[in-house]
C-alpha cells in the first residue's frame, strides 16, 4: 500500500514489480520506485507483513519463493531451492526488519545480464537497408528518382521498426529462423515509415533531418513528393507478394492511418476538452500505428492465435505512444545537434503537445496560443517559456514511462526468451532518449 500510495510522489520513477510468493498464494506491489528511499520503507513495511501473518492454510509462516521480475532489467530469474529463504518465524520487529529488508535489498540490486536487441538479431539487420535499396532500385529505371527515394536508406537509421518487428516474429517462435515474409514485412514497415518522413519534409519544410540536409533542401518539392509516393508503391508491390490479405489490410491500416493523422495535425479545430483525445488519436495514427500493426501483421504470419496477435498489437501500440511522447519531450528539452533536426519545431508548426496541454493546466493563457496555433507576436517564445516552468515535462515523463510499463507487461505474456527479453529491453531504449 505504502509503494503504490508514494510511487507517484518521488518522480513517478518506475523500478520494478515484486512478486511474492508463499506456497500456493501471492501478493504483487507493482510500480516500487527502487531508486529512492521509499524502497527502503517498502521493503520494512512488507517485510514485517510477512514475518508476522500465518492466514489458515499455509502450513508455516514462511516466505517459501520469492521472485523479482524487473521492468528496467532483461530478465525475470527465480530463486533456485539452494537459495531460497529460510522460513522467517514471528521476532521482534527490530530482527524481522533487517532480515526482510537485507533479502530484499539484495533482490533488487541483483545484477542482470544485458540482452542488446541489435546484437542479438546482428545478422538478420546487418543488410536490412541494403536490400530496401535494391528493392528500390530494381523497379525503376530512372536514375534521380532511385537517388531521392533511397537518401534516408544509408544505413545511418536506427532501424527501430524492423527491430521490433523481427524480435516480435523471434519472439513468437524463438526456435525457427525468420522466414522471407516476416522480413518482407519489417523492411515494409521501415519504407513506409521513411515514406512518411519524406513526405513531411515538404509539408513542413524542413530542412535537416538525422543530421544532414533533408531530401526537400536537395531536390525540389515536386520531386521530393512524387519520390515518397514511390516509395509506397514499391511497398505495395512487396506486399502482393506476399499473397496474404489478412496482413495486406493489416498494413493497409497504417498507410490510411498516416494519411488521416497528417490532416489532423493540419487542421484542428477541437475544443479544450476534446484536446488531449485529439492528442492521443493523432499519436496513435502517425505513429503508434505503424510499430503496431507491423507488429501484429507479423504475428498473423506466423501463425498465432487472436489472443497473442492482439498482444503483439498492444505491445507495439504503447510503445509507439511512448516513443511519440518522448518525441514531443524532446522537442523542448533537446539541442538541433542531439536530435539531429531543428528543436522547438512543433510550436513553429503551430502543434500543441502533450507537454503544452499538460502545461495549461497551471498556465490557462496557453489555451488562445493554442486556438491560434502560436502564430500571435511572441507566442511560440512565450509557450516555451510557459512549458519549461511548468509541470508539463515530467508529466509527459510520467505518461511515457507509464506507457513503457503497459508494453513491458505485455511482453511478459509471451514465452521467455533472449528475443522476449529483448522487447523489455526495447521499453528502456525509449524512455533512455529522455535521458
Amino acid at each position: 500500500l505504502f509503494a503504490q500510495t508514494h510511487s507517484a510522489r518521488v518522480g513517478g520513477q518506475a523500478g520494478a514489480l515484486l512478486e511474492w510468493r508463499v506456497e500456493r498464494r501471492s501478493l504483487s506491489l507493482p510500480m516500487i520506485p527502487l531508486h529512492n528511499q521509499a524502497l527502503l520503507l517498502s521493503c520494512r513495511i512488507a517485510g514485517t507483513l510477512l514475518c508476522h501473518i500465518n492466514p489458515a492454510g499455509w502450513r508455516t509462516p514462511t516466505l517459501a519463493t520469492v521472485t523479482r521480475s524487473a521492468i528496467h532489467s532483461t530478465a525475470s530469474k527465480r530463486f533456485l531451492p539452494s537459495q531460497r529463504v529460510k522460513p522467517i518465524a514471528a521476532q521482534p520487529i527490530g530482527s524481522a526488519l533487517q532480515k526482510s529488508c537485507s533479502v530484499l535489498q539484495h533482490l533488487c540490486t541483483r545484477q542482470h545480464e544485458t540482452v542488446d536487441p541489435y546484437v542479438l538479431l546482428e545478422g538478420e539487420l546487418r543488410h536490412i537497408y541494403q536490400d530496401i535499396r535494391e528493392e528500390i532500385e530494381l523497379a525503376t529505371n530512372h536514375p534521380e528518382l532511385g537517388r531521392i527515394a533511397t537518401y534516408y536508406f544509408d544505413g545511418q537509421g536506427k532501424a527501430l521498426r524492423p527491430m521490433i518487428t523481427i524480435l516480435m516474429a523471434k519472439a513468437l517462435h524463438s526456435d525457427r529462423p525468420i522466414t522471407k515474409g516476416q522480413r518482407q514485412i519489417a523492411m515494409i514497415s521501415e519504407m513506409i515509415h521513411t515514406a512518411s518522413l519524406v513526405h513531411d519534409d515538404v509539408i513542413d519544410q524542413s530542412f535537416a533531418r538525422r543530421g544532414k540536409p533533408s531530401v526537400n533542401v536537395l531536390w525540389n518539392q515536386r520531386q521530393v513528393a512524387q519520390a515518397g509516393d514511390y516509395i509506397l508503391a514499391v511497398v505495395s508491390m512487396m506486399l502482393a507478394r506476399l499473397q496474404h490479405n489478412d496482413v495486406t489490410l493489416i498494413l493497409s491500416e497504417i498507410l490510411a492511418d498516416l494519411v488521416q493523422g497528417e490532416l489532423m495535425q493540419l487542421d484542428t479545430k477541437e475544443t479544450e476538452n476534446e484536446r488531449f483525445a485529439h492528442y492521443f488519436a493523432r499519436s496513435y495514427r502517425k505513429t503508434a500505428s505503424l510499430i503496431a500493426n507491423s507488429l501484429k501483421a507479423v504475428a498473423v504470419l506466423t501463425g498465432v492465435g487472436e489472443r497473442t496477435a492482439e498482444i503483439s498489437f498492444q505491445y507495439g501500440r504503447n510503445l509507439g505512444l511512448a516513443f511519440q511522447l518522448v518525441d514531443d519531450l524532446l522537442d523542448f528539452v533537446s539541442s538541433a545537434e542531439a536530435m539531429g533536426k531543428p528543436a522547438a519545431v512543433d510550436l513553429k508548426l503551430g502543434l500543441a503537445t502533450a507537454p503544452v496541454l499538460f502545461a495549461c493546466e497551471q498556465f490557462p493563457e496557453l489555451n488562445a496560443m493554442i486556438v491560434r496555433r502560436f502564430r500571435g507576436e511572441g507566442d511560440t517564445e512565450r509557450a516555451y517559456e510557459l512549458v519549461h516552468r511548468s509541470e508539463g515535462l515530467e508529466q509527459t515523463r510520467f505518461l511515457a514511462r507509464k506507457h513503457c510499463a503497459e508494453a513491458r507487461r505485455l511482453a511478459s505474456q509471451f514465452d521467455q526468451s533472449p528475443y522476449q527479453q529483448a522487447l523489455v529491453v526495447v521499453c528502456d531504449f525509449v524512455l533512455n532518449r529522455m535521458k
